[in-house]
């Protein structure tokens, strides 16, 4: 299986910067996909941002031009720099990755949340 490990939330004041970080670890395992999801208090939860592993990204247009997705293929790890931060942003975020042990069919897995918190 897939173990995934998101660091870096936190509470930040409105305007602020925060680095997020997922790192995904197992044996024999293979990534494709990797995503950053959030869910406010009483909504869904919804797409931030992609990133396939040949490094193509997708971003909701919420964070469009504030927000940038990366992945460190060697590290099994993937980023989420998060400027100009807005109240709107507070959520949990969750990483989410596309992939699995090399002898199992591709499938998702989940981190357990991480929360970012805005606010003055």
């Amino acid at each position: 299986q897939v173990q995934l490990v998101e660091s870096g939330g936190g509470l930040v004041q409105p305007g602020g910067s925060l680095r997020l970080s997922c790192r995904a670890s197992g044996s024999m395992f293979r990534i494709n996909a990797m995503g950053w999801y959030r869910q406010a208090p009483g909504k869904q939860r919804d797409l931030v941002a992609t990133i396939t592993n040949s490094g193509s990204t997708n971003y909701a247009d919420s964070v469009k031009g504030r927000f940038t997705i990366s992945r460190d293929n060697a590290k099994n790890t993937m980023y989420l720099q998060m400027n100009s931060l807005k109240p709107e942003d507070t959520a949990v975020y969750f990483c989410k990755v596309q992939g699995g042990p090399v002898y199992l069919p591709v499938r998702d897995y989940w981190g357990q949340g991480t929360q970012v918190t805005v606010s003055s």
